[in-house]
């Protein structure tokens, strides 16, 4: 994690938070919600002993561990926690350029595999039509998408997603299953066609 830079001060800061807690090998655990996708979040929890995960990689640091999510080491890449002191008390920053940029490997996860393909190659088309699609979550092998802006209510989203965006994702990410639409399509106040 030679990467991720926790500032002295950071680690200062944070160090004196968990003191607080009163909870003996109290430490913190760093991770990114959605990472790879334009809603992704930076962010720092509190981790009792016990609650930190199998595979998070241990950082040893001042007075206290930090645990890094392992799914998200590769968004965390020149990643700065920074603690900034001023006259109100103080702030802590974190700083992660990658967090939203797609990135995939062989071994990713394959909900950021088809973030991925939605980013690359997917959202381009639909944005000239207003449109959008994103992964809600996946339901074993089974890719579950919103649709919206242009998309939603779209008299050509069965179209659309059918030859367009499932027939992508499973030609650019073999071990997906399929693909589902909850879109409430009711609404047509956005749609690109009625």
């Amino acid at each position: 994690m030679a990467d991720l830079e926790i500032t002295e001060p950071a680690q200062e800061y944070l160090a004196g938070l968990l003191e607080k807690q009163e909870t003996e090998g109290m430490s913190v655990r760093l991770f990114i919600t959605d990472p790879g996708t334009p809603k992704a979040e930076t962010c720092i929890a509190y981790c009792k002993p016990g609650e930190e995960q199998e595979d998070d990689i241990k950082l040893e640091l001042k007075g206290f561990d930090a645990y890094v999510e392992k799914r998200s080491v590769n968004f965390l890449e020149d990643a700065k926690v920074d603690y900034s002191a001023d006259k109100f008390g103080g702030q802590l920053s974190i700083r992660a350029p990658n967090s939203r940029m797609p990135q995939v490997r062989d071994d990713s996860p394959i909900e950021d595999k088809v973030n991925y393909v939605l980013y690359e190659e997917v959202n381009p088309g639909l944005a000239a039509h207003g449109g959008v699609v994103t992964l809600e979550k996946m339901d074993g092998d089974i890719a579950v998408l919103q649709f919206g802006g242009g998309c939603q209510g779209c008299g050509m989203a069965d179209v659309t997603l059918k030859e367009g965006v499932e027939k992508t994702l499973l030609e650019r990410v073999p071990e997906l299953g399929g693909v589902r639409d909850i879109t409430d399509h009711s609404d047509t106040s956005q749609a690109y066609y009625k």
